[in-house]
């Protein structure tokens, strides 16, 4: 457990709760904006229920692997630490939750509930917690013989990697294992174009996320003493420049627009508190620029149906930030130091490494046993929960 904190670092990081929490209403608006029509409702409410999941697994299990803690003791002793590590849990808990949303755009419109369900609990109780303990508490010694061995440790300020990257590349796993919707793909080699439904709601969904992630950045420094201007300017910086370069390598297409801020996001998380605000920029163009570079490749040359192209924006973007974090946060560049290239670049492989092993047992495991996606049929008429029920009712009525 943690020490005694001060009220006002409980306030700090319950503040950086709150807004990581409102990014999953981003998450979901992303989604919905994105998916067929029919498949709204479905978006709407896989959403909210793989938050409800996800925390049940977190707070019984995750957060104990991550960080040894345990809730299961009286409530008096829990209030007289200030509730500090209550807060923490809620907060680091919206960043484990973060990893269902993600996959959940990947294999949008054709994954069954209840194994989607399933999954997320195994997902947050297990996988992302093993990898969040040695980036962010030392686990295995694998930090320290990176000190040992190039005099850094993998620095991963807010996530880029043990986020963002560990989400993306499991959404990978989940969408080659799950194949493509029916009718993407043509045996001639036709593509079946599926536009996004609504660009307002992209859009809304897409704003929502990048002020959010102000929070997700800053209160990352966990103490109020240790909140940091830098990190907000390079958010800001890095979310400007993947818009800016999205417009441009996009050709001013809206979908791509709106996912450039949350590509230059992603990408700086890692770095956001040692790289100069320039450098933040050159990060997050070069992630906007990969994620619509990447996302046209996978639909198009691959045919590897990633609805939300969760895989460049967070697989891809992701490990990008990792290691561009030991390139710009260098004293060279103008950043902080402290930093270096190959720590972060190993500690980067190792989260890619245990996103995929944990993703193929994960997912390998439910689709054996109960199968993962939605008949031909059911894909057809819609996503298999709530639509169904509410045209129901409205016959009914």
């Amino acid at each position: 457990m943690e020490t005694l904190k001060s009220g006002s670092d409980a306030l700090f990081v319950l503040l950086g709760a709150i807004m990581v929490l409102a990014m999953h209403a981003g998450f979901a608006f992303l989604e919905l904006g994105t998916v067929r029509s029919k498949n709204q409702v479905n978006a709407l409410v896989k959403i909210l229920t793989d938050f409800s999941a996800s925390t049940v697994a977190y707070f019984c299990v995750g957060y104990g692997i991550a960080y040894g803690a345990s809730f299961f003791v009286g409530a008096e002793e829990l209030a007289q630490r200030n509730g500090y590590e209550l807060v923490k849990f809620f907060f680091l808990l919206t960043f484990a939750a973060a990893i269902p949303a993600i996959v959940s755009g990947g294999i949008a419109e054709r994954a069954r509930f209840h194994p989607q369900l399933a999954a997320s609990m195994l997902l947050v109780a297990f996988v992302y917690p093993f990898f969040e303990g040695i980036a962010w508490n030392q686990h295995f010694g694998f930090q320290a013989w990176l000190k040992g061995a190039f005099g850094a440790e993998f620095h991963d300020f807010a996530g880029s990697v043990v986020v963002h990257a560990v989400g993306g590349w499991i959404g990978l796993v989940a969408v080659v294992l799950l194949g493509a919707r029916h009718g993407r793909y043509s045996k001639d080699g036709r593509i079946s174009a599926h536009p996004p439904s609504s660009i307002p709601f992209l859009a809304l969904g897409a704003w929502i996320l990048s002020v959010g992630w102000f929070g997700f950045n800053v209160m990352s420094a966990q103490e109020i003493g240790k909140l940091s201007g830098l990190v907000a300017v390079n958010s800001l910086m890095a979310m400007v420049g993947g818009t800016l370069a999205a417009l441009v390598v996009g050709k001013n297409d809206p979908g791509f627009v709106h996912n450039g801020p949350l590509a230059g996001l992603v990408a700086v998380c890692a770095g956001s508190d040692v790289m100069h605000p320039a450098g933040s920029f050159v990060v997050g163009a070069v992630a906007g620029a990969m994620f619509v570079y990447m996302f046209t490749l996978t639909q198009n040359r691959w045919k590897i149906d990633d609805v939300l192209g969760v895989w460049p924006l967070h697989g891809l973007c992701g490990a990008w930030g990792g290691i561009a974090c030991g390139i710009f946060g260098s004293k060279a560049l103008g950043g902080m130091g402290g930093v270096a290239f190959m720590p972060q670049l190993l500690g980067t492989l190792l989260g890619i490494a245990v996103a995929v092993a944990g993703a193929l047992i994960v997912y390998g495991g439910l689709k054996a046993i109960f199968g993962l996606r939605l008949d031909e049929e059911e894909e057809f008429n819609g996503a298999d929960l709530s639509i169904h029920k509410i045209s129901a009712q409205s016959e009914r009525d």
